[in-house]
This record gives C-alpha cells, sequence and structure tokens, in this order.
C-alpha cells in the first residue's frame, strides 16, 4: 500500500519542539490534546508507580517513535524520501549522489551542444 500525504499528517512522530526527546509533544500533535494534561498524567504516572516503568516507556518510545521532519513534507515523492531516509541515510544519500550526476551528465551534454561550432552557425543562419 503506498503512503499518500493523508497518511503522513496522522503519523506518530516526535515532537522537535519537545522538551525531554518530543515524546509527549508528538503524542498529543497525534491524538490532537493538550501537552500539558499528557504531561500531568506523565508525572502522576511517574509518582504512583514508580521510576522503573515510567521512565523504561517513555524511553523505549522515544527509541521507536522516527523524528519529525525538519521541513513540511508537500509531496508523496518528499515524503517517500523522507522515509527512505529516516530508515537508511547512506541509501538516501546515494539516490541523491546518483540524480546529482545525472543532472551533472546533462548538463555537460547540453553545454557541449551549445557551445559547439554547429549551433553558433546555426544561430547565425536562423538571424539572417
Amino acid at each position: 500500500m503506498k503512503k499518500t500525504m493523508s497518511t503522513y499528517r496522522r503519523r506518530l512522530y516526535r515532537s522537535r519542539d519537545g522538551m525531554v526527546f518530543g515524546v509527549c509533544q508528538g503524542l498529543t500533535d497525534y491524538l490532537e490534546l493538550s501537552v500539558f494534561w499528557l504531561r500531568v498524567i506523565l508525572i502522576a504516572a511517574f509518582i504512583f508507580s514508580g521510576f522503573f516503568p515510567v521512565v523504561f516507556l517513555y524511553l523505549v518510545a522515544a527509541i521507536i517513535m522516527k523524528l519529525e521532519p525538519v521541513h513540511p513534507v508537500n509531496s508523496d515523492d518528499d515524503l517517500e524520501f523522507y522515509q527512505s531516509y529516516a530508515s537508511d541515510r547512506a541509501m538516501a544519500l546515494s539516490r541523491v549522489r546518483r540524480k546529482l550526476k545525472h543532472l551533472e551528465r546533462r548538463t555537460r551534454r547540453m553545454e557541449s551542444h551549445v557551445t559547439a561550432r554547429e549551433f553558433d552557425w546555426d544561430a547565425r543562419l536562423r538571424e539572417s
């Protein structure tokens, strides 16, 4: 199943604006709740259940949740690139490198065509 922009908006990410790892802010963005009340619930659970379970679950959530993209995703191609970058950065960077090399080859072909002697003669003949 291909992911579309509507599934991106409803994805669960760690927020870049959060206090500690952005887990609470990411959950409230996803669930459309107030971050204040989620933090109050988390602190109450921390006090009543003890240190270990809540901190352990919070750290697991921070490890599992992907970080929110820096720039808003505007298309499915951007979403696909972000997903590939978040999962394997080396693969995503090699993909960008291949695209840049392809663009460089195309630019060189255009430059060689425009700077060729025949192109100059064709332009002069068209002016006449």
